[in-house]
C-alpha cells in the first residue's frame, strides 16, 4: 500500500508542475512561438493522471490479492518509466530551442507595441517588463527604434519599463535613472529555460523515486518480510483467471 500512495501523491505533484508551465507558457507566449515546447509539460501531466490510475489499480489489485492487477500495476509503472526519461529528452531538447526562438521572435513583438490600444502581444510586453523588471531587448534604447516611439514623439519609453520604487515616473528617458536598465531578452531566455527545468527535474525526481523504492521492494530482505507480494495475510494471490 505505501508505493501505491506515493504514486497517488506523485500524480498530484506532476499534474502541479504541468499546469504551472501551461500557465506560465500563456505570459511568455508571444516571445516563443513553437507550440511543441508545451509537450513536456502534456506529457508530465499524462503521467500524473496515469500514476494516479495505478495508485487506484495497486490499491484495489492489493486488497483484493489479485495475481492480474500486480502484473498490472507493475507493466504499467515500467510504462510510466520509460515516459518521464522521454521527457527528460525532451526538456532538454526544448530547453536548447529557447533562446534561438525568442531571439527570433522578441523583435517583431517589440515592433508591433501599441500603448494606446494594446494587443494581447503588447500587454505581454508589459507584462514582462514589470515582472522581470527589465526594459527593452537589450536595454531600454531599444525603444527609439520601434514604431510606437516614432509615433508617440515624446521621448518617452513604455510605463512599464519605469522602476516599481518610483512613484512620479514618466518613461522618459531623460530620466534613465528612473527606468529598468536591463534588457528583457535575456531574462525571458532564462525564466523559459527554468521553466522547462522544472519539468526536467520533476520527472527526474519521480523516476529517481521508482527506481529507489522497487530495489527496496525486489531485495532479498524486504521479500521475506511485510512487503513480498506472493502472499497477503498468509494466503495466496489469487490467479487472473
Amino acid at each position: 500500500m505505501i508505493e501505491e500512495g506515493i504514486e497517488t501523491a506523485a500524480a498530484g505533484i506532476l499534474c502541479y508542475v504541468g499546469a504551472y508551465v501551461f500557465i506560465t507558457y500563456d505570459d511568455y507566449d508571444h516571445f516563443f512561438e513553437d507550440v511543441y515546447t508545451l509537450i513536456p509539460a502534456v506529457v508530465i501531466i499524462a503521467v500524473g493522471t496515469l500514476l494516479f490510475i495505478i495508485g487506484l489499480i495497486g490499491c484495489c489489485a492489493t486488497i483484493r490479492e489479485s495475481r492480474c492487477g500486480l502484473a498490472t500495476f507493475v507493466i504499467i509503472l515500467l510504462l510510466v518509466f520509460i515516459t518521464e526519461v522521454v521527457v527528460v529528452v525532451l526538456g532538454y531538447i526544448y530547453r536548447a530551442k529557447v533562446e534561438a526562438e525568442v531571439n527570433h521572435s522578441i523583435k517583431k513583438v517589440y515592433n508591433t507595441y501599441n500603448g494606446t490600444n494594446p494587443d494581447a502581444a503588447s500587454r505581454a510586453i508589459d507584462y514582462v517588463q514589470r515582472q522581470l523588471h527589465c526594459c527593452g531587448i537589450h536595454n531600454y534604447t531599444d525603444w527609439e527604434l520601434t514604431a510606437w516611439f516614432k509615433e508617440a514623439k515624446n521621448h518617452s519609453v513604455p510605463l512599464s519599463c519605469c522602476k516599481a520604487t518610483i512613484s512620479n515616473c514618466t518613461g522618459s528617458l531623460a530620466r534613465p535613472a528612473d527606468l529598468y536598465s536591463e534588457g528583457c531578452k535575456v531574462l525571458v531566455v532564462k525564466k523559459l529555460q527554468e521553466i522547462m527545468m522544472y519539468v526536467i527535474w520533476a520527472a527526474l525526481a519521480f523516476a529517481a523515486i521508482q527506481v529507489g523504492f522497487s530495489t527496496l521492494v525486489c531485495s532479498p530482505g524486504v521479500k521475506n518480510k511485510t512487503l513480498r507480494f506472493p502472499r497477503l495475510h498468509g494466503r495466496p494471490l489469487k490467479s487472473c483467471k
